[in-house]
């Protein structure tokens, strides 16, 4: 009967570690879950930025542009 305390300290190690690899795997899906929401948005407001600065430059071409009949 001298095994039975080590194999109950083992049985309780691998239910502490199950628990904790449980609720490392969720924090880690979590963590997944908000950095996908983050490069969506920045990707969302780049393409936004990268959209507005092609206008200024359009309108700046424009500006510069002599006319023809000068």
């Amino acid at each position: 009967m001298s095994y039975l305390p080590s194999i109950l300290l083992a049985v309780v190690a691998l239910l502490l570690l199950a628990a904790l690899a449980f609720r490392v795997a969720g924090g880690l899906r979590r963590f997944r879950s908000t950095l996908s929401m983050v490069m969506t948005s920045t990707n969302d407001r780049t393409g936004l930025l990268r959209a507005r600065v092609a206008g200024v430059r359009v309108a700046l071409a424009q500006r510069r542009r002599v006319p023809e009949n000068q």
